[in-house]
C-alpha cells in the first residue's frame, strides 16, 4: 500500500469518525429475533463467548459441537469472525464475545459499559495492517478489555452484513461505539471508518467514554451514586433534627429551672415584706445561726458537732452568693440520675474541680463515683479536665451537665 493511498484513507477515516456522533438507529428484525432463534437451537451463547473469567486463548478447535444424526452439522455464525481472525492474525486480540449482537448489548447493559463493534472485511486492503498493528496491539487490547464489551462479525455475512447496512458502512476497517437504548434501537456514539493507529484509536475511545459516559454507559453508576448521596443527605438531616431537638429540650429544662428559681426568690421577698422591720433585720442573722445550730439528731449522734458536709455546703453557698454579684458569672445546671436539677453559679475562672466540690458538698444519698457529661456537644469532664477553667472548657456563660455514675 502506497503512503499516499494510506494517508488518504486515514484522512477519510478521521473525517467519518468526527462526522457521526450519537444517533439513534433501529435494529433489523432479524437481529432482534436472532437471540431467541439461537436459544431455540439449544445453543448457550454465553458459553460460546467464553465470558471474561474463562481462558480467552483456548483454541477454537477444542470446542465440540453436539452431533445431530438427523440434521446436517451447522457451524455457528458467532464463531466465524474469531475463526477467520485468529487463523490469519493469531490469538492476541481484545476479548470478542462470540454471541449474537443482542446478547452483547445485554451483557453491556449489565456491566454498565459500551459495546465496541468491529466489522471485519478480510478482502479489504486496509484490513491486514489494522488487525495486525492496531487490534492486536497490547495498548488497544488492554483498553478495550477494561472499558468495553467487544463484539465482532464478518461484514459480508449474517449479522455483520446486516449491521454494515444498518450503519451505512462506507469503508473498512469499520468500528463503532454503541449503547443500548429503549425499544428496538441502539445509540451510535462514535463511528470510525478506515485505518487508525493504536494511539489514535485509544484516544478516540477515551474521548467517547468521557463525553458520553454520563448519558449512557455511566447512567446506572451515576444513578447509584445519586441514591447514595440522597441517603447521606437524609442521614445528615436526621442528625441535624435530632441535635436541634436535644438542644431545645436542654434550653427548655434550663429555662424551667430558672423560672422555678425566680419563683422561689419572689416568694422569699413576699415573706420578708410582711415581716416587721426588726424581724427583717434579725431574720438573716437568725437564719445563719439556725444553719450552725445542731438538731437533736446531731446532738445524739455527733455529740453536738456540726457535720463537715454541712459546713462545706454553707461555706460554698456564701462564696457563690458573692460570685453571683460578678457580671461574668457562669451558671451551671446540674441534672442528677434521679431527675433532680440544681443550678449553681460559678466564676468563669473557676475550674471544673469546683463543680465536683459543689456536688460533693450536697451530700446527696446514692451519689458515689461519678463523672460530668455535657449533652451537646457530648463531652466528658473527668479527672483529666479537673484543671480546666469553665471558660476554657466551653461552659461559659451557661451550660447543662449530667451526672453519670461510674464504676
Amino acid at each position: 500500500m502506497s503512503s499516499t493511498t494510506r494517508g488518504n484513507a486515514r484522512a477519510m477515516g478521521a473525517a467519518s469518525c468526527n462526522g457521526i456522533v450519537r444517533r439513534m438507529v433501529s435494529l433489523p428484525r432479524s437481529i432482534i429475533g436472532g437471540l431467541s432463534r439461537a436459544m431455540g437451537h439449544g445453543i448457550d451463547l454465553v458459553g460460546i463467548g467464553g465470558r471474561r473469567h474463562n481462558n480467552q486463548n483456548q483454541p477454537l478447535m477444542n470446542f465440540q459441537w453436539p452431533q445431530h444424526p438427523q440434521e446436517p452439522s451447522i457451524v455457528p455464525e458467532e464463531w466465524a469472525f474469531l475463526t477467520s481472525f485468529e487463523q490469519q492474525f493469531g490469538s492476541t486480540h481484545p476479548f470478542f464475545y462470540a454471541c449474537q449482537f443482542m446478547e452483547a448489548l445485554k451483557i453491556a447493559e449489565e456491566e454498565h459499559k459500551f459495546v465496541f463493534m468491529y466489522l471485519h472485511s478480510p478482502q479489504h486492503p486496509f484490513t491486514p495492517s489494522f488487525c495486525r498493528e492496531t487490534l492486536s496491539s497490547e495498548l488497544v487490547t488492554q483498553f478495550l478489555d477494561a472499558n468495553f464489551v467487544c463484539w465482532g462479525a464478518l461484514a459480508d455475512r449474517g449479522e455483520g452484513l446486516q449491521m454494515a447496512a444498518t450503519l451505512n458502512a462506507a469503508s473498512f476497517p469499520f468500528c463503532a461505539v454503541v449503547a443500548p437504548a429503549p425499544g428496538n434501537t441502539i445509540a451510535v456514539l462514535r463511528q470510525m471508518e478506515g485505518p487508525l493507529s493504536p494511539a489514535e484509536l485509544v484516544e478516540i475511545l477515551q474521548r467517547t467514554v468521557e463525553e458520553q459516559g454520563l448519558a449512557f454507559g455511566g447512567g446506572a453508576a451515576a444513578q447509584v451514586k445519586e441514591e447514595e448521596r440522597t441517603r447521606a443527605r437524609a442521614r445528615e438531616q436526621e442528625k441535624i433534627r435530632a441535635d436541634r431537638q436535644l438542644r431545645e429540650e436542654q434550653d427548655s429544662a434550663y429555662l424551667e429551672a430558672l423560672k422555678l428559681d425566680r419563683n422561689g426568690q419572689l416568694q422569699e421577698k413576699e415573706k420578708l415584706k410582711h415581716l416587721p422591720s426588726g424581724g427583717r433585720a434579725q431574720k438573716p442573722a437568725q437564719a445563719n445561726h439556725e444553719k450552725f445550730r445542731p438538731n437533736a439528731t446531731q446532738k445524739q449522734h455527733g455529740n453536738g458537732k456540726i457535720a463537715p458536709s454541712r459546713i462545706r455546703e454553707t461555706q460554698h453557698e456564701e462564696t457563690t452568693s458573692n460570685k453571683a454579684k460578678d457580671p461574668q458569672v457562669t451558671k451551671i445546671l446540674i441534672r442528677f440520675p434521679n431527675g433532680e436539677r440544681r443550678e449553681q453559679s460559678f466564676l468563669r475562672t473557676d475550674k471544673i474541680q469546683s463543680i465536683y466540690r459543689y456536688i460533693d458538698s450536697l451530700g446527696l444519698p446514692g451519689v458515689g463515683n461519678y463523672k460530668l457529661i455535657s449533652s451537646f456537644p457530648r463531652r466528658v469532664f473527668g479527672v483529666d479536665q479537673m484543671g480546666l477553667t469553665l471558660e476554657d472548657a466551653g461552659l461559659h456563660p451557661r451550660a447543662s451537665l449530667f451526672l453519670e455514675p461510674s464504676e
